[in-house]
């Protein structure tokens, strides 16, 4: 089954603007109640220049500004997170004291790219009011498979017995303790040194058909006691997965830790406990036990890669989603799916992908499985360009509503932020302006406003039904609401970094 691995794609740019709005469309389906918080997500690719930078040798100022108009894109399709790959390939997007510069940078590992491009994008990225999601590769070390072009100073070569080359890349060996431990502090550098709100591994463990990936040396040494090499090697991941969430949440619990995985844990052809599908098993051929990941509490979330149409004969969407949410149901593991942007509208795709209306029905699909809170779209660039209007066509069927990204089950008890007061609402020539103050001692990270026809109960709050903006946070706000007019009631919700919502602030009437 082809995943993200194997897609390489530009990058186009997308207008601007600040707060989330609320978009021109008409409710699709009127008994459709928009859940308050959802996850809207896209991952922004660096490897190979995918997205960002879109290419090589950008001066300091181009990418910076191509980032900001990835930003201006995810608002603008009302998303509230950004997965931004910032080391693909045992390298860094930041000053890492372990790992060279990237050269999807500048060009030349190593080389100084004149700015953080981390810590910009992490402060541009709140400023718009989205999360930033720090995306880690955790073992791929270079898309090509010669150590002697690493970087003079690259921990591959310094410590050649970490590397396996395969399949024309190279890769560090999960099988030895030193790199696990390595790999944790290199990406637990990031996460300690930024402002991020998740750390986010892809899909990619082991590589794919690995019976000649050579760590029969690691195997020989630390295998005893396992039945087999798979066993180890799932050991070995499992090991890096249940380190990390340990690691997370020694430094910085309030942040998310979460996984996106090939869509397929195992066939049930295979194992009873599998899915109805026919397709490469992440638990056999990336020996990554996902299913078991969730079931033991070592993520906050899980998103996999459903990256086929309703119907696909190999791997059916419409059977994998009530799968996942069977093996996410009574966990706390929040289950998020991965959408193919990628293959809608491709020439080279099936049909069914000529379909404008595919993705939004994989959407319509997730409302009837409540343990699925949310999307991430891959990638930035297949929702910027908007084939046959299949993004556009799933915004207006299913983000009319701006929305807050989901609590963490973990962080749902802790203290909200304190109500905010809504200072006025008053009637300009651009529609109605709502000024909202914080009352807290830390300023809010976004201002959730309401708006209704009268008086609100606290009951009324639960929902998007009547959220129309979701305003980056500061110790007061003014926001213009276009459709406001007299007579409508605003309403004010303070949102801290976790996405906890205050009580509603005083209503305000439009005169």
């Amino acid at each position: 089954m082809p995943s993200r691995r194997t897609l390489l794609k530009g990058l186009a740019l997308a207008a601007a603007a600040t707060a989330v709005p609320l978009p021109a469309f008409a409710e699709t389906d009127a008994a459709y109640v928009p859940p308050l918080h959802q996850m809207r997500g896209m991952w922004i690719a660096s490897v190979v220049n995918i997205n960002w930078p879109s290419k090589q040798g950008l001066t300091a100022d181009q990418q910076k500004a191509e980032y900001l108009a990835w930003l201006d894109l995810a608002v603008q399709r009302g998303l509230n997170s950004v997965f931004v790959q910032i080391r693909p390939t045992a390298d860094a997007f930041w000053p890492s004291p372990f790992e060279p510069w990237s050269q999807y940078l500048t060009g030349t590992q190593g080389e100084d790219p004149g700015y953080d491009p981390l810590g910009f994008a992490v402060e541009e990225t709140h400023k718009r009011g989205l999360a930033f999601h720090a995306w880690f590769n955790p073992y791929r070390v270079s898309m090509q498979a010669d150590p002697a072009k690493l970087h003079p100073d690259h921990p591959g070569r310094k410590h050649p017995d970490w590397i396996v080359p395969f399949g024309g890349k190279l890769y560090y060996n999960p099988g030895m303790p030193e790199v696990r431990k390595f790999c944790q502090d290199a990406m637990m550098d990031a996460v300690t040194r930024y402002d991020i709100d998740g750390l986010h591994f892809d899909d990619y463990f082991y590589p794919t058909n690995t019976t000649a990936f050579d760590d029969s040396a690691a195997f020989a040494q630390y295998g005893a006691g396992f039945p087999d090499l798979a066993a180890w090697r799932r050991n070995n991941v499992d090991l890096m997965v249940q380190e990390m969430q340990q690691r997370v949440l020694e430094a910085k619990p309030q942040i998310a830790w979460g996984i996106s995985p090939s869509g397929i844990w195992r066939n049930k052809g295979t194992d009873p406990l599998g899915s109805e599908t026919n397709g490469g098993q992440s638990y056999d051929n990336l020996h990554a036990d996902t299913r078991g990941w969730v079931k033991k509490g070592w993520l906050d979330y899980i998103a996999p890669q459903l990256y086929w149409y309703i119907g696909q004969p190999p791997a059916d969407y419409s059977k994998l989603v009530p799968w996942w949410s069977d093996v996410a149901s009574g966990t706390r593991t929040l289950l998020w799916i991965g959408q193919a942007a990628y293959k809608a509208g491709d020439p080279a795709q099936a049909p069914e992908w000529q379909v404008p209306g595919e993705l939004s029905r994989h959407l319509t699909l997730n409302r009837e499985h409540p343990e699925i809170s949310g999307d991430i779209w891959y990638n930035a660039n297949d929702v910027k360009v908007d084939r046959i209007g299949s993004i556009s066509t799933a915004v207006k069927d299913h983000y009319q509503r701006p929305a807050l990204a989901p609590v963490l089950p973990r962080l749902a008890d802790g203290e909200p932020p304190r109500r905010p007061v809504l200072a006025y609402a008053l009637r300009r020539s651009g529609g109605v302006e709502v000024r909202a103050v914080a009352t807290d001692k830390d300023e809010p990270f976004l201002f959730a406003i309401f708006r209704f026809d009268g008086h609100a109960g606290a009951d009324a709050f639960a929902d998007a039904r009547n959220l129309v903006a979701v305003v980056p946070g500061d110790r007061q706000i003014r926001w213009t609401d276009p459709e406001g007019k007299r007579g409508d009631h605003y309403y004010a919700v303070a949102v801290d970094r976790a996405n906890r919502t205050s009580k509603p602030s005083n209503g305000f009437m439009t005169l």
